[in-house]
């Protein structure tokens, strides 16, 4: 992964509070900030965070490509943040958004439309 120098580093608050993986990552969960549908997973590092936060539009580090994207930049599906949370470990962050057309890249609205696993239902 290729450092990028920006002119405003995250937050060094923000950033000391994360708990990265080895690749300097952490889990982002995007969900759909008036109804709780949750949406996407996908993976910041400290720059990535740092543009989602400051630009109201989410960016992630895709593993795949090596590169930034600002999710809907070629589709038009944007997620418009609503806000950001960090979770007690850190290890992972909530994104509350307004999502725009599809979250996925298969075109579904969600990422987990793939296929309920059938698991057995817990009682109480």
């Amino acid at each position: 992964m290729g450092a990028v120098t920006s002119p405003t580093p995250l937050d060094p608050a923000i950033a000391g509070r994360l708990k990265r993986d080895p690749a300097g990552l952490v889990a982002a969960i995007v969900q759909q900030h008036d109804t709780g549908e949750v949406l996407m997973l996908g993976w910041m590092d400290d720059e990535a965070l740092r543009r989602t936060l400051g630009e109201g539009r989410v960016t992630f580090w895709s593993r795949s490509r090596g590169e930034y994207w600002r999710k809907g930049d070629t589709s038009g599906h944007v997620q418009l943040v609503r806000s950001v949370a960090i979770d007690c470990d850190g290890d992972a962050l909530l994104v509350r958004v307004d999502q725009v057309g599809a979250a996925c890249h298969t075109g579904d609205r969600t990422c987990f439309d793939a296929g309920d696993l059938d698991a057995q239902v817990g009682e109480p």
